[in-house]
């Protein structure tokens, strides 16, 4: 049972990953961009990715937790083409994988391992006569 818990989480959150990315991975335009560490209104500084689409120039925030960008370090970022202010940096760690989504992953997993655990743990009496008063048939090897 644990086995199958354990799959069929891996198996869901792989086709969430994949499917729910905002801009989406497979209608969006990959571009390559640059840290400049610019002044948001409160005068803090912060990495921002800035990039063209066109004739235009879009700089977009760059932060995200437990990820520092250098200055000039060159990124790529990942965009509708019809929202090109919306853009992320394509990284592993902010991109595919975000801190909400382990965080809320990992609640899921520790709950579908107590269900498991409290399912198979504690069987009925009414199963545990069951199981008692079964005889299992010996069958030959090769049977079909």
């Amino acid at each position: 049972m644990y086995k199958g818990i354990a799959l069929l989480y891996v198996a869901c959150l792989a086709f969430y990953i994949l499917y729910s990315r905002e801009p989406d991975y497979f209608d969006g335009e990959i571009s390559n961009a640059v840290i400049h560490w610019q002044a948001d209104s409160t005068n803090l500084l912060i990495p921002k990715a800035v990039f063209k689409h066109g004739a235009e120039e879009f700089a977009v925030d760059a932060r995200y937790v437990l990820r520092t960008l250098p200055e000039n370090k060159k990124v790529q970022v990942i965009y509708m083409v019809s929202k090109p202010e919306k853009a992320v940096v394509y990284s592993w760690w902010g991109y595919w994988i975000t801190w909400r989504e382990v965080l809320g992953s990992f609640v899921l997993l520790v709950a579908l391992f107590q269900v498991a655990a409290a399912v198979t743990n504690r069987p009925t009496p009414e199963s545990l006569l069951e199981q008692m008063n079964t005889k299992k048939e010996k069958r030959r090897k090769y049977d079909v």
